[in-house]
């Protein structure tokens, strides 16, 4: 982008995922977008990883705002270029085809990464953080607590943890023993 001179204040990053369009920079940066500007996207799966929301999406910054899209990685998709009928056909093509391509991709890497967590889970592998352990005092606050002798907000501030905690480790205990 630096190289495209685009200034410093005008840089939308999105850490998040491209699988839908409820990203605030992303929707910061539509908003600020007016007629005649020009919006530099790397990739179109950087735009989006949903077939139709891509075409919605274009649709909106093109004829809604505006705006131009220059398709870095894909001079194809440069909306300053070919405004007659066989250009705008041809970025129409090109977008449908690359949006295929990303939402394709997106679902397989869901696919391969669901395959993964259940490979990894036959082999017994554990996700998630190790639990802690009870504390000692654990067994004697928990029995006071079930006898009525003290509140749940009191048994999980002697135990050191929250209520929720306290009371789900609690109903465990009850049912593993």
């Amino acid at each position: 982008m630096r190289r495209k001179n685009v200034p410093e204040k005008n840089l939308y990053v999105d850490k998040q995922s491209g699988k839908d369009f409820e990203r605030p920079h992303y929707k910061r940066l539509v908003k600020r977008l007016k007629p005649g500007d020009l919006l530099y996207v790397l990739s179109i799966d950087r735009l989006g990883r949903n077939y139709e929301e891509i075409q919605r999406q274009w649709r909106i910054l093109t004829k809604e705002k505006g705006a131009d899209i220059c398709v870095m990685d894909m001079p194809l998709l440069d909306t300053r270029n070919g405004k007659d009928l066989m250009g705008t056909f041809i970025a129409d093509l090109v977008l449908q085809i690359l949006s295929f391509v990303a939402q394709n991709e997106r679902e397989n890497i869901r696919k391969r990464q669901a395959e993964g967590i259940a490979a990894a889970k036959a082999r017994g592998v554990k996700f998630g953080r190790p639990p802690l352990p009870l504390p000692d005092n654990f067994s004697e606050i928990h029995k006071a607590w079930r006898d009525k002798k003290m509140t749940l907000h009191q048994a999980a501030d002697a135990c050191g943890m929250p209520m929720g905690t306290f009371y789900a480790k609690a109903v465990k205990v009850e049912n593993t023993t």
